[in-house]
């Protein structure tokens, strides 16, 4: 019997994270020099990180011998949202806040519930710990509700829900999310992940860290990977009551956010001037896609964060095609969209490259 073998059958069986492919990748396997590659394929700002972020990082380079102290990003992280500290978790991206609470409260013979369609994480974090995954049917590419809460069993212990979703871009009216929440069992986890929230527009928003005073089992999840420019440097946090942070804080790698990100991300939540521009550029780079969508009669799904998921027939095909103009986008075939792509909005220049390489590829 080999070693593989002796690892557990449940992750085994776990199907791998399947990244945006890399600039540099596509560079060594099409010949393509890097300089003349366009990437939107992973959500990231276009506009880079923000500029008080990288003075703060140049500075946190002269400590970077001293292990991390979250005191201050916690702090800042707890006010923003009206928060005690001791309801904050930090985690390396918001992805390890997602797997510390399938940590604490998923096992073998317990149940999540998730949406087709969904981020890819909720699965993995789920199968990693031997619990069973149950997957509701879609509505109109997004979550069904009423499904989702009609799939909870005695044996379910979380419920994941994208609000806006990823890689689809639907979004939930939020009274829709506080009914949903009302009528779920007390002792059922509701993780909320809101990586996409700060490109809502404003009158979309809702502060959902208000409502975990009324319904403790919420988790609120969020990240400085998107708006906020910060995806290399991995920080992300969740918010919820202090018993549920507690028992995070418990599996927690110490140390799992880095002195570098610590300190880009304290100083990327002050930097509002930035994430207006983020914000803006977005609206404007959304209607540059869509019209030219509209025009070449290509379906898409109604977007709300910082990316358009669009028909094309064959994913993969229009995908290569794409690749080899220097393009990279997403396919989506492994969240069951063979015949979709997912493009981030970039830079006016860059959306327009998109373009022109989609129209030769059809």
């Amino acid at each position: 019997m080999s070693l593989a073998e002796q690892a557990l059958s449940y992750v085994r069986a776990i199907s791998p994270y399947q990244p945006g492919k890399p600039i540099t990748e596509l560079a060594r396997e099409m010949g393509i020099p890097v300089e003349s590659i366009v990437k939107l394929a992973s959500n990231e700002n276009p506009l880079g990180m923000s500029p008080k972020a990288k003075l703060a990082v140049e500075a946190a380079i002269g400590g970077i011998e001293r292990y991390p102290d979250q005191f201050d990003l916690i702090k800042a992280v707890a006010d923003r949202a009206a928060l005690n500290p001791n309801q904050v978790v930090l985690g390396n991206g918001s992805n390890d806040v997602l797997d510390l609470i399938a940590r604490v409260f998923l096992a073998p013979g317990r149940s999540a519930v998730f949406a087709q369609h969904a981020f890819a994480v909720y699965p993995l974090a789920t199968l990693s710990t031997g619990a069973e995954l149950i997957a509701t049917p879609a509505k109109n590419f997004g979550h069904d509700l009423a499904a989702m809460r009609a799939a909870i069993r005695p044996d379910t212990r979380i419920v994941w829900i994208a609000n806006p979703n990823n890689p689809t871009g639907n979004f939930l009216p939020y009274p829709e999310i506080r009914a949903f929440l009302e009528s779920v069992p007390k002792d059922v986890v509701v993780v909320l992940d809101e990586a996409y929230n700060e490109y809502l527009p404003p009158a979309e928003r809702v502060d959902t860290a208000s409502w975990i005073k009324d319904f403790p089992n919420l988790v609120v999840t969020r990240t400085f990977s998107k708006i906020f420019g910060l995806a290399g440097l991995r920080v992300g946090y969740a918010l919820a009551s202090a018993e549920i942070a507690d028992l995070m804080n418990r599996v927690r790698q110490p140390f799992n956010v880095n002195n570098l990100a610590i300190a880009a991300a304290i100083a990327a939540l002050d930097d509002v001037e930035f994430v207006a521009a983020s914000y803006e550029l977005n609206q404007r780079g959304m209607a540059q896609i869509i019209a030219a969508l509209d025009k070449l009669g290509l379906e898409y799904i109604v977007p709300h964060g910082n990316f358009v998921t669009f028909k094309v027939g064959d994913g993969a095909g229009v995908n290569q095609k794409l690749l080899k103009q220097g393009v990279i986008v997403r396919p989506i075939g492994g969240y069951g969209l063979p015949e979709w792509l997912r493009v981030t909005i970039g830079k006016e220049s860059e959306n327009a490259r998109f373009l022109e390489a989609l129209e030769k590829a059809l």
